[in-house]
């Protein structure tokens, strides 16, 4: 950062968002990260400085890798779940379920925020045979920062699911920062 604070904002350490949002847009937009879509797998692969880093799923892509994984999901859970994203971090064989709700008003969100809990433990068993871990985690806009969230926001913790607002760190995904 340069002295009188100017440039931090320019700072490139976190995937920003907002209500509509581009998983893939946001890593092309970072620099040394590249996007591909190979045709035979599901997904997009992220690359940092030319290094597989991830792999990404939207909705449906996310059972296309199952697939290719030899996983029928019928065997593992009794109805199919769709995440918004789905982040593979592959060098902490982790699976990052990455729910983005922004809300300007009251509705069923508030609800929805209360089922982490069970959609983690279903992941869980869909990516068992794979060896991978689960994260989930909300990106949530500031709306949720009204002290009538606190509650369910203690709960989302206490469940070992996470929210972050507005961004998500690359450092906590484990991915690399851009130079």
């Amino acid at each position: 950062m340069i002295k009188g604070g100017k440039g931090g904002a320019k700072t490139l350490s976190g995937l920003k968002f907002e209500k509509r949002v581009d998983l893939y847009q946001l890593f092309s937009s970072l620099p040394g990260y590249k996007v591909e879509k190979l045709s035979t797998k599901a997904g997009v692969f992220i690359f940092y400085e030319n290094e597989l880093v991830a792999r990404c799923f939207k909705k449906y892509e996310f059972y296309n890798f199952l697939k290719e994984n030899n996983i029928n999901w019928k065997d593992y859970i009794s109805k199919r779940i769709v995440p918004d994203d789905a982040l593979l971090v592959i060098i902490r064989e982790t699976l990052f379920i990455i729910e983005v709700k922004f809300q300007q008003v009251q509705g069923s969100v508030d609800e929805k925020l209360q089922t982490c809990d069970f959609k983690r433990k279903q992941f869980l068993k869909l990516v068992n045979p794979l060896n991978l871990r689960v994260e989930y985690v909300y990106v949530l806009s500031d709306w949720f920062k009204k002290p009538v969230y606190k509650d369910v926001l203690d709960y989302i913790h206490s469940v070992n699911c996470h929210y972050k607002f507005n961004e998500i760190p690359l450092s906590w995904l484990g991915l690399p920062i851009p130079k």
